[in-house]
């Protein structure tokens, strides 16, 4: 099934003219009929809910950010009842009546009539179809921006609407830069970026620099074991996707508090399809900032530029309030500057921004969210990733996870914010359409079966087999399974995987190889029979391997490998 082929209905919030009315549109619809309009008001009830969610977690927000709700200006009601009907047997605790009861306002509020209309027919088709449906909602009133729209349920004991893999939500933006051409990725490639885990304080002078302390050192060392055991969770989640034994290689690079220009120079040094951050954010009017190193940050727009020139497919942020719009002071009355209130800057949050220019996918935080969930998250989403799922749906599971680890009533499972690039089919790895890239027969010792694949040295006879149906090649001694020497010219530190893929065809399983190059410099091919005139330079691409094709790594005057399988042989 093709990802672009799910049906999707797409939702828009946008405000009238009063403070209060809004409209709600459908922009897309998998039918004609779908595209409605209704007008509705904002209720004092939700409102209060909203600020009593924000009472009952107000622990996790920012001290120096101010209250994000500030649509209606009516006190709140301390009468406010949160009875709702539980299900017979399970006791509800406070906080998961009061996350039920402002996930059913949400969706009455949303789903109200016509809109409930579209949204059933739309599930109706796509049930039919034997497809989830893709529901993305736009919150185009930065007001509303910071509600928890992940939690909607239509009723008490359903799930809620990002949990389900069968309406796969996400939020999206219609003022975006197109999407170029996307490239078809099959191995999970990962940057890793850890940046200052704390704000950096203030400077006493603007030309003073931050002076090192005692505890640099250690602190900067406890960094890179964190980013070591990150990437070991990123690199073992991959091996390992979800319900088959499928294996999808992964390539995890770490930077620990880069400057901007080292970012930037591993970026385009190999073709990520992933960026990793962890560390200290805040918002900004140009998407926020992100504290790579105390003396040096990185605002969203400046980021979303190298994102996409590189084609990273997928950003994702373990920074507090990635997906919450800045704020701004504004005088209630001229006549009494002193009192004033805060009002979101449209269009400012980090996944907005790098949405709008042209990054297919931004999962963020709404609000701060602790190491222990962040890994748990990373390590569902990772391996769901690996089972090449669409993007929305590894979200749905990794979501699904944090909800049994930590419980409905705990809003760890809510602070995930996923959002889309309108046009994005959500696809980050190529799906195999019924075959799997997957380890053939075991490799057993000498006078057993023998490796199906091997690559042999035209110079010196050499031969290297690929053991298990993947190699990796490279300078890198730690990282690859052929070890390219440094005289060679060109040779990336990580250049290039050879794996196989296995399908099934006339009732046999058919065995092919490939080469994926995510190298600088890329890889020379000369296919079998060709004349030598007819090399031909692969560079961030994929291509299949015959066996009998020769190889060069790099240069073109670099040692040529030839490509051989036990069937040819």
């Amino acid at each position: 099934m093709a990802l672009s082929d799910i049906p999707c209905l797409n939702l828009a919030i946008a405000p009238l003219r009063t403070a209060d009315h809004f409209a709600i549109h459908v922009t897309q619809a998998p039918y004609p009929g779908g595209y409605v309009l209704h007008d509705c008001l904002w209720l004092d009830s939700l409102e209060q809910l909203w600020r009593l969610w924000q009472e009952m977690f107000s622990d996790r927000s920012l001290p120096n950010v101010p209250q994000v709700s500030q649509v209606s200006e009516f006190p709140p009601d301390p009468t406010l009842s949160l009875e709702m009907p539980s299900i017979p047997g399970q006791p509800v605790s406070q906080s998961g009546r009061l996350m039920q009861t402002l996930g059913i306002s949400l969706w009455q509020w949303l789903f109200d009539g016509p809109i409930q209309s579209s949204l059933n027919h739309s599930q109706g088709i796509a049930m039919g179809q034997a497809k989830p449906l893709r529901l993305r909602l736009e919150v185009r009133d930065p007001r509303l921006i910071a509600l928890p729209w992940e939690i909607m349920q239509d009723a008490a004991g359903k799930q809620a609407i990002s949990l389900r893999q069968q309406l796969l939500f996400s939020r999206t933006t219609s003022d975006v830069h197109s999407l170029p051409p996307l490239r078809s990725d099959h191995i999970l490639k990962i940057l890793l970026v850890l940046g200052q885990d704390s704000e950096p304080e203030p400077r006493s002078h603007p030309n003073q620099s931050i002076e090192p302390n005692r505890h640099t050192s250690s602190h900067a060392l406890q960094l890179e074991q964190e980013a070591n055991v990150l990437a070991r969770i990123l690199k073992t989640s991959g091996s390992s996707g979800i319900g088959s034994a499928t294996i999808t290689p992964c390539h995890v690079d770490t930077l620990v508090q880069p400057s901007p220009a080292d970012l930037t120079r591993q970026l385009e040094s190999q073709a990520y399809n992933v960026f990793f951050y962890a560390g200290h954010g805040v918002p900004a009017p140009d998407g926020g900032l992100l504290f790579l190193r105390p003396d040096m940050s990185l605002n969203g727009t400046e980021l979303a530029q190298v994102l996409t020139r590189c084609q990273v497919k997928l950003a994702v942020f373990n920074a507090c309030w990635g997906a919450q719009p800045d704020h701004e002071l504004i005088s209630v009355n001229s006549a009494t500057p002193e009192i004033v209130q805060s009002r979101a800057i449209p269009r400012s949050s980090l996944a907005e921004v790098l949405i709008h220019h042209g990054v297919p996918a931004v999962l963020g935080m709404r609000d701060s969210i602790t190491d222990e969930e962040a890994v748990s998250f990373i390590q569902a989403f990772a391996r769901a990733l690996a089972g090449r799922v669409p993007i929305d749906q590894a979200v749905t599971i990794a979501r699904q996870h944090l909800l049994t680890l930590y419980r409905f009533n705990q809003q760890a499972w809510t602070l995930p914010v996923l959002y889309m690039h309108p046009e994005f089919d959500g696809e980050l790895l190529k799906p195999l359409e019924g075959s799997l890239t997957e380890m053939p027969g075991p490799i057993t010792q000498l006078g057993q079966q023998k490796p199906d694949a091997a690559l042999r040295s035209l110079t010196t006879a050499k031969v290297w087999q690929i053991q298990g149906g993947f190699m990796r090649v490279g300078r890198d001694r730690s990282e690859n399974d052929l070890v390219l020497q440094e005289d060679q010219g060109g040779v990336s530190r990580k250049h290039a995987v050879i794996f196989c893929r296995q399908s099934q065809q006339n009732g046999s399983i058919e065995t092919a190889y490939f080469l994926e190059d995510f190298s600088r410099f890329g890889t020379w091919i000369l296919e079998p029979g060709m004349e030598p005139v007819n090399w031909r330079k692969v560079h961030r691409q994929e291509v299949p391997l015959q066996p009998g094709t020769h190889l060069k790594f790099g240069s073109a005057q670099n040692e040529v490998l030839e490509f051989t399988t036990r069937r040819s042989e």
